[in-house]
């Protein structure tokens, strides 16, 4: 029991994230990260909105009247939005089909105000991506799926959704699974690196997976637990057996 009570404990230094020599409270350390910019892929969902002086117009076009109330939820978002079919294209009215896929958003707003031209001049075109959603299971102490409200979110930043790693959370071993157009690629990251805040995964992408493995230490615990209930048990067992002899006594 002694030692499954040590194997069971976690030191400080496994819960520390990124440890660095070069970090300091004088000066900061200069981290660069080149950020690579999404492309949109075929099942994300886009927010267009066009805005013009005329509001018929407006109307027309876009999918919620310009007075219209826009549910902030994420139901109410993907009714209201384009989804971009898996040829990579949204279908707006009149214009028709858009090609979209493989673009980023400036791009994709670029796109859509050439195509729209024909039908309105001196537009605004407002484009959102809606469905930037990202996944996080395993140890962490919120699990769930979280839709990020932003053109990018970092790795800390989607774990802080998810309530931070629970002491049990392996900082060394977390899997990141990123959706690609030929199925997933699958990564394993290290908070207890500093080279990954400049990596090409510190950034998430909508889609993305994250799965925080577990630590030996959680397994030890709970047979740990087993072991004590158990001891209890058998202490109350003993306990009663050796009560009734004395009364039979």
């Amino acid at each position: 029991m002694l030692l499954l009570s040590i194997a069971a404990c976690i030191p400080n230094e496994r819960l520390i994230y990124f440890p660095s020599p070069e970090f300091n409270t004088q000066s900061p350390t200069a981290i660069y990260n080149d950020r690579q910019t999404y492309q949109l892929q075929p099942r994300d969902v886009l927010s267009v909105r066009i805005k013009t002086l005329d509001e018929d117009t407006e109307d027309y076009f876009n999918i919620q009247p310009s007075n219209g109330f826009v549910p902030l939820d994420p139901a109410g978002l993907f009714i209201n939005g384009y989804s971009i079919n898996s040829k990579g294209t949204i279908t707006m009215p009149e214009v028709g089909e858009i090609q979209v896929g493989g673009h980023t958003l400036e791009e994709a707003e670029t796109i859509i105000r050439d195509s729209i031209s024909t039908y309105i001049t001196n537009a605004t075109i407002l484009v959102k991506l809606v469905s930037f959603k990202v996944t996080v299971l395993g140890e962490v102490n919120n699990p769930g799926y979280y839709y990020v409200f932003n053109e990018q979110a970092n790795l800390l930043e989607v774990l802080g959704l998810a309530g931070d790693l629970t002491d049990f959370g392996n900082r060394e071993n977390i899997t990141l699974i990123r959706q690609t157009e030929t199925g997933n690629d699958a990564i394993l990251l290290n908070l207890k690196d500093p080279k990954l805040l400049a990596s090409d995964f510190y950034f998430l992408q909508p889609n993305d997976v994250l799965y925080v493995q577990p630590l030996q230490a959680k397994q030890i615990r709970g047979n740990l637990n087993t072991l004590t209930l158990l001891g209890v048990l058998f202490g109350a067992i003993s306990s009663t057996v050796l009560v009734l002899n004395f009364i039979n006594n």
